[in-house]
């Protein structure tokens, strides 16, 4: 069996631009892709914080230390400039694989520059479940 899960995330980004004239995807800051182990061209959810609207698209590197957070194409009628969003990357793991995935989550400042970035290891290395790292604070 395998366990669609979360292995990324960029936590509260503000969306910079919002370009409707462009075939598609959202435009990432390269340092926030690589920081939350997000590929070029790797599907990605978009949810808003002021809609709760949800798009999936693939990313795109974006000028590393830019802060940009653009959406492309459709996306840009439903996410505006100054919108705050999640961008979760998800990945299909099998049980093993359980066993090494430790999710990132990168917190971002108000102009999309990295603040912090944390990995929550599902197991201990005892390979029990690590639920006190699941919980939230």
């Amino acid at each position: 069996m395998q366990r669609l899960m979360c292995k990324g995330k960029i936590h509260r980004a503000t969306v910079t631009e919002a370009n409707l004239d462009y075939v598609g995807s959202i435009t990432i800051d390269a340092l926030l892709l690589k920081a939350a182990n997000i590929h070029p061209y790797e599907m990605v959810q978009i949810t808003s914080l002021r809609n709760a609207t949800r798009w999936k698209t693939y990313a795109l590197p974006g000028q590393e230390g830019s802060g940009q957070i653009c959406l492309n194409g459709p996306p840009a009628h439903l996410f505006q400039p100054g919108d705050l969003v999640i961008i979760l990357s998800l990945g299909l793991f099998n049980e093993a694989e359980l066993q090494a995935l430790a999710p990132r989550v990168v917190f971002v400042d108000k102009n999309n520059q990295l603040t912090s970035c944390e990995e929550h290891p599902l197991y201990s290395d005892a390979g029990d479940v690590n639920w006190r790292d699941l919980q939230p604070e």
